[in-house]
């Protein structure tokens, strides 16, 4: 039977006593090996930018960085590692965190339920797609904690440049276009290969200020700088790096009624 692969761990809390007792939890375990610890939301950040960790339990209650801010200012590329958060409040952590992509731990963390968790950041891990949308999504739930509205365009989408995986804000996404099977995620500069068919990302789009404006694109029409008519039932759109798509008469009369 081959072994489970080691996981490098980091440990994220204020609190130097919660620090030891998760370590010598850790240390319990097979095949986990820590490779670092941070007192702060600072340090946890320089840590996860430095050290190629699979594994980051992090603690949500620190003064000033808290444990959503370090989520908030991951970077959004590279090697990302799967989280776990670690609370002694159950307010975000049951109703946010307990939906299957990411995990929580509520202190004092038990034996059993830690070997739960590494059980399922192994399973996740096998996947750095998976873990690259685990992390956009704990990054929307971070920014939902905020507590005060959140524009339209909060949420973030996995994009994928050669063997890397960029975590995009929506608001930078000029577009999604389908070229045959594959569809690309259209920014001001570079383009992104999407994991999603179109079908799927209209649907997810869906109530944003994205638009299907022909059978292979779906626009931002918050970046649009112009729009010219080349007949009374197709348009053409640019876009503020200059880049044109043109509307299908389908549908044209909708983007009209948006752009009013």
């Amino acid at each position: 039977m081959t072994a489970a692969p080691t996981l490098r761990a980091l440990i994220v809390d204020d609190e130097p006593v919660a620090r030891r007792v998760l370590r010598e939890e850790l240390e319990a375990q097979p095949g986990v090996v820590i490779a670092g610890e941070a007192a702060n939301g600072a340090k946890a950040l320089e840590a996860i930018g430095a050290l190629k960790l699979d594994l980051v339990f992090l603690d949500l209650q620190m003064p000033e960085i808290n444990g959503f801010d370090v989520i908030r200012r991951l970077p959004n590329r590279g090697h990302l590692p799967a989280f776990v958060i670690v609370t002694a409040y159950d307010k975000y952590a049951i109703q946010a965190f307990d939906a299957g992509a990411i995990d929580y731990l509520l202190k004092p963390v038990r034996q059993s339920r830690l070997a739960q968790s590494l059980e399922r950041a192994r399973r996740l891990l096998r996947s750095p797609l998976k873990t690259a949308e685990s992390v956009a999504r704990l990054q929307e739930i971070a920014s939902a904690s905020r507590g005060a509205a959140e524009p339209k365009l909060s949420g973030k989408i996995v994009g994928k440049s050669n063997s890397e995986y960029f975590l995009l804000d929506l608001n930078e996404v000029m577009a999604f276009q389908a070229d045959g099977d594959l569809v690309w995620i259209v920014t001001e500069k570079q383009r992104y290969l999407a994991s999603d068919t179109l079908r799927d990302i209209e649907a997810k789009m869906a109530g944003s200020g994205f638009r299907r404006i022909h059978r292979s694109v779906i626009l931002n029409l918050h970046h649009v700088r112009k729009m010219s008519p080349l007949s009374s039932h197709r348009w053409l759109l640019t876009m503020k790096n200059q880049q044109e798509f043109i509307v299908s008469k389908r549908s044209a009369s909708l983007v009209r009624e948006v752009l009013k």
